[in-house]
């Protein structure tokens, strides 16, 4: 079993940046992709970002370029730095980790709110 805390949200400007943390309970964790969710009011949870295999990373395009996700495998955290923030980044951030080479997403995290002022 993986457990996922997340922490780190809060409100911002327009065009601030925060920084998401996630720090998973349980062992090999090196052998999980980590993904990062977000769920705004009225809308389905969609994608943000993900990354497996030490350094490997996919974006949403709605993030590319602005967000970053990192992870740390020594402490058992993935990160995902949020720059350039726009007010339609709104929502619940959610940790997610799965295990490397399958596809669903098993373990999530209570979520983490984030709010762009304009």
């Amino acid at each position: 079993q993986v457990q996922l805390v997340e922490s780190g949200g809060g409100l911002v400007q327009a065009g601030g940046s925060l920084r998401l943390s996630c720090v998973a309970s349980g062992r090999a964790f090196s052998t999980y992709t980590m993904g990062w969710f977000r769920q705004a009011p009225g809308k389905e949870r969609e994608f943000v970002a993900r990354c497996w295999s030490g350094d490997m990373t996919y974006y949403a395009d709605s993030v590319k370029g602005r967000f970053t996700i990192s992870r740390d495998n020594a402490k058992n955290t993935v990160h995902l730095q949020m720059n350039t923030l726009k007010p339609e980044d709104t929502a619940v951030y959610y940790c997610a980790a799965r295990r490397t080479g399958t596809t669903n997403w098993n373990y999530w995290g209570q979520g983490t709110q984030v709010t762009v002022s304009s």
